[in-house]
């Protein structure tokens, strides 16, 4: 009986974070474009400085590489909810195969203009390393998932896709970071510039390392 009485529960707690997850990813998708598809970057790093301001003054090869990164990074994690649910693989595999080539090409295109933006972060050295790493296997993983799948082995092709999403939610989880870490010192009376430049110095691996490790624990639960 406790076994029957726990599985509903498991599903529902399952299905909660996955519409939490999605209501996330979604909502980003849409607010973290629309400033840099609706303003220039001088109007903006006018406006509210922040990352603007340092690619305002960038080469035109580097502001390219941004907004390929904004726009592939917006699709993949807009669309990533809908390629990841179960009802769709099983209902509609013609669209899970569709919206899965675009979040495939989607994460690669983000990962490789991230290693590109990399160099020039805003977090120096650590920011380097951190958003580096992050765009390589942002390429790794939606590749070995595009392998897999053409071998048929569906198993691996899932896992590398969910370790995919994990990087990709890094859109969502940098954002969260920073108001948590913003408010926390805003609270201790410290300048909003200063507050800014202190916590997005933990971002390059904050905002998607700990994704990543919660991604292989419900992996390695699921097996």
């Amino acid at each position: 009986m406790s076994v029957d009485l726990e599985r509903p529960r498991s599903v529902r707690t399952r299905r909660g974070w996955f519409v939490w997850l999605a209501l996330t990813s979604v909502a980003i998708a849409v607010y973290a474009p629309f400033p840099y598809l609706t303003s220039s970057l001088a109007s903006l790093a006018v406006d509210d400085g922040g990352l603007a301001a340092n690619y305002v003054s960038r080469p035109p090869a580097i502001q390219a590489a941004l907004y390929l990164h904004i726009v592939a990074g917006g699709l993949a994690l807009g669309l990533s909810p809908l390629q990841l649910a179960r009802r769709v693989r099983a209902r509609a595999p013609r669209l899970h195969r569709v919206v899965g080539r675009v979040v495939i090409a989607a994460m690669t295109m983000g990962g490789l203009s991230g290693m590109v933006l990399s160099g020039v972060n805003a977090a120096g050295p650590v920011g380097v390393a951190g958003f580096g790493l992050l765009g390589a296997l942002w390429v790794v993983f939606p590749v070995l998932a595009l392998r897999a799948i053409r071998r048929r082995d569906v198993r691996a092709h899932e896992r590398w896709m969910v370790r995919g999403f994990a990087l990709t939610y890094a859109g969502v989880m940098l954002r969260l970071w920073l108001v948590l870490l913003l408010t926390a010192q805003g609270a201790a009376g410290i300048p909003a510039d200063v507050a800014f430049e202190r916590a997005y110095a933990f971002m390059p691996f904050l905002c998607w390392v700990p994704n990543l490790v919660v991604a292989e624990l419900y992996l390695r639960r699921r097996a």
